[in-house]
């Protein structure tokens, strides 16, 4: 008979910033009879997931598994919502294409999209159709979070959140307080093996050893634990991915907005995220620019300039030691994609938790998975830097993984092959391209389509969006009342 593997006892978490601490909590509450304990504080601004004021909409199925409230997030982190990023230049001067979330677009309406958005069209110039509700909502400026389970004209729309991230970090520290994560704030001085591949402790300046079962590295780009491992080995990106310099605005006045921006500039590109905090900006160049050029790109003071060379650890967890986000990988932060890596890596440790007793198995699947979110990162971002304008400003680049043969079915055919772990679903990766400047092809079978079906469905499209609108108020409206409500009476 088979006896249960004795369970981990204690696992360290080292790096306080927003993932660690996330990373912590989950543990704990997935492990209740286990020690968690968090080491280090807040990584620097290159550890772009531990700064990230947004994320993917995956992070809301991790939140809601986590047991953190999404209007705890609005009334108490600064929250807000996003439901469509827009991207300019990329596919010429005046081009522009809107990503939303999920797959939600009817078969039908895909061919017929895909006659329609496939003409580079100018701005306001008879521009292709929306192709989601939540485009349409985005661009009405209408929209309120669904009531979970009710079904309501909004309840396909999916979406992403951002937030304040001092504030968010705070809203999960209090939570892991609360669970009983425990804090120690030092810094690693020292690393003290065990058995085989195994770490025993770590060390910290002045407080001696604290040792653990499990050790999760989350300190940002450095990587202190996986980085020191002999064991370890990179993977360089570089060849594919140009950006090597980063530069953080500090954030701009608020904005009350359902979308956010990443345009093509004749130096780089921009990011432009909404927020109750500010506007957060972010350039990114393949050359370094002076300080002064770099702040009339981002119409803002910098904050951080932050010199960057990507790629990816080949193995993120190598013996007892475990890395998420940015110590398993740095890129360049086009969209919230780091901190979206870290949470699927984290949503993937839980779902592969071992015992004390690591098996190798388990361990080479988890590698085998997380390899492959990392390259699905890798080939995302490649998408962005294989069109001809992003070759003006960046030079031609590798085009790494299965890259070209998906942009190959996709002028060809309209057709995005699948594969596992990517960051986007099929109909994101579709809008994402388009929005890049490609042109969808016509599968066979679509150039003999059933009129009436794509009559019937785009009808059923305008319909939905139509009650959509109907039902979602204005969104800024929306959202000041939901911060009102949420205010203690003075007195």
């Amino acid at each position: 008979m088979s006896t249960p593997r004795e369970p981990l006892r204690r696992v360290v978490v080292a790096g306080g910033g927003q993932v660690g601490v996330l990373a912590a909590l989950a543990l704990r509450r997935s492990l209740p009879g286990c020690e968690v304990i968090v080491i280090g504080s807040q990584p620097g601004p290159a550890a772009f997931a531990d700064w990230s004021p947004s994320a993917m909409s995956f992070t809301n199925k991790l939140h809601d598994r986590l047991g953190i409230a999404e209007a705890d997030i609005i009334t108490k982190a600064g929250g807000s919502y996003r439901l469509v990023t827009r991207y300019a230049g990329w596919g010429g001067a005046e081009q522009q294409g809107v990503l939303a979330y999920g797959e939600a677009l009817d078969p039908a309406l895909k061919t017929a999209f895909a006659r329609e958005w496939g003409q580079v069209r100018p701005l306001g110039a008879g521009a292709p159709p929306a192709g989601s509700v939540a485009q349409v909502l985005a661009e009405a400026g209408r929209f309120a979070p669904p009531p979970p389970g009710e079904p309501t004209p909004l309840a396909a729309v999916d979406y992403a959140l951002r937030w304040h991230p001092a504030a968010y970090r705070a809203l999960l520290i209090q939570q892991a307080e609360a669970a009983g994560v425990r804090y120690a704030e030092g810094v690693i001085d020292r690393i003290e093996p065990g058995e085989a591949d195994a770490i025993r402790a770590v060390g910290l300046a002045g407080q001696g050893l604290i040792e653990a079962d499990l050790f999760i590295d989350c300190t940002g780009p450095q990587a202190s634990l996986l980085a020191a491992h002999p064991r370890f080995a990179f993977t360089d990106w570089s060849a594919s991915l140009p950006t090597r310099h980063v530069y953080l605005a500090e954030p701009a006045a608020p904005v009350i907005a359902l979308e956010d921006r990443i345009t093509l500039v004749p130096a780089g590109w921009v990011t432009e995220v909404a927020g109750r905090d500010g506007l957060h900006r972010v350039l990114g160049t393949a050359g370094p620019l002076a300080r002064t050029e770099a702040e009339a790109l981002l119409g803002a003071a910098a904050r951080a300039a932050i010199a960057l060379s990507p790629g990816r650890a080949v193995e993120p967890w190598i013996g007892n030691v475990v890395a998420l986000g940015d110590a398993a990988a740095r890129f360049e932060p086009l969209g919230p994609l780091h901190l979206d890596l870290a949470h699927r890596q984290l949503d993937l440790l839980l779902e592969m938790l071992p015992g004390r007793a690591i098996s190798p198995l388990e361990r080479a699947e988890y590698n085998r998975r997380s390899g492959l979110m990392m390259e699905g990162v890798h080939e995302v971002l490649a998408f962005h830097f294989a069109g001809i304008e992003a070759q003006r400003v960046f030079g031609a680049r590798v085009l790494p993984g299965r890259v070209g043969a998906v942009i190959d079915q996709f002028v060809r055919r309209g057709r995005i092959p699948f594969r596992e772990e990517l960051p986007l679903l099929g109909q994101e990766q579709y809008a994402l391209l388009v929005a890049l400047g490609w042109t969808p092809g016509l599968p066979p079978a679509a150039r003999h389509a059933d009129a009436e079906a794509e009559t019937r469905a785009r009808a059923a499209f305008e319909a939905d969006a139509r009650a959509a609108l109907a039902f979602a108020p204005p969104y800024d409206q929306w959202l000041a009342r939901a911060l009102g409500a949420n205010r203690a009476p003075a007195g």
